[in-house]
């Protein structure tokens, strides 16, 4: 039997290719925001589109565990590269979560969430290890499905998987100054983002297992601006369908 997994994606592009995948999708509104119900692969999924931010992304995970009740959540989105070898076009798959404005200090030490005694967010490793598998294939199949001509105009070289920390904040890092700066302050993050660690803090507290999967669409520099809907539509949504059909077979 299956089981009932959420799909939160980031962003309007990768939503709509999940959708794709399920043919029997029923709507539902609830806390302003949009929940398809359906199947694939054999479970019960339940897809929504986050919203930006941790607010945002903290009140669709709150309202997704209350009405739904989801045994498992997975987030697929995109993200900024910080780590040196972190390109254009890899894949993150997060292992930790933790919030990189985040400072309660002197009362707390910097980063740690108050009332947590912790600072990170651990990535249900089973999931992260099914993501892991998910995204290694899909980073395969990518060249195959776009010509050459497309990959060069993107930048982009042999895609690769990498797994570990990633780090979310209210404001989108793009110039290099920030982005050198959360490379010092946190030099353990491969990707930054906008919405993991708030989803990731409300999954602790339902004790529903929780994993995301980001694909690389900017270093989170100066160019991180650059073509963003081109990535969108060429990349990151065929890498969300693929990695989500995918993960859900292997579950």
């Amino acid at each position: 039997m299956g089981q009932r997994i959420a799909i939160i994606s980031a962003v309007h592009e990768e939503l709509a290719e999940i959708l794709q995948l399920m043919p029997d999708e029923q709507k539902r509104v609830a806390g302003g925001r949009t929940f398809w119900s359906g199947h694939l692969q054999g479970h019960e999924v339940v897809a929504v589109l986050s919203g930006i931010g941790k607010v945002a992304a903290a009140t669709t995970a709150t309202v997704l565990c209350e009405r739904f009740e989801p045994q498992q959540v997975i987030f697929t989105g995109v993200a900024g590269g910080l780590a040196l070898g972190v390109e254009v076009g890899d894949i993150v798959v997060g292992s930790a979560f933790m919030q990189h404005d985040l400072d309660a200090s002197p009362l707390f030490p910097r980063w740690e969430v108050p009332g947590y005694g912790a600072s990170r967010f651990k990535a249900d490793m089973a999931l992260a290890q099914v993501l892991h598998a998910a995204a290694r294939d899909a980073v395969t199949w990518l060249p195959k499905l776009l010509d050459e001509a497309v990959l060069r105009g993107l930048g982009l070289h042999a895609p690769s998987v990498h797994q570990g920390e990633i780090v979310t904040g209210d404001r989108f890092v793009a110039t290099a100054a920030e982005c050198a700066a959360l490379r010092a302050s946190l030099p353990e993050a491969l990707a930054v983002d906008m919405e993991s660690a708030a989803v990731a803090q409300v999954c602790h507290d339902y004790g529903v297992p929780f994993a995301a999967v980001r694909t690389i669409s900017d270093r989170a520099d100066d160019e991180a601006h650059v073509d963003f809907q081109h990535f969108l539509q060429q990349v990151a949504r065929h890498y969300s369908g693929r990695i989500v059909r995918k993960a859900l077979n292997l579950l």
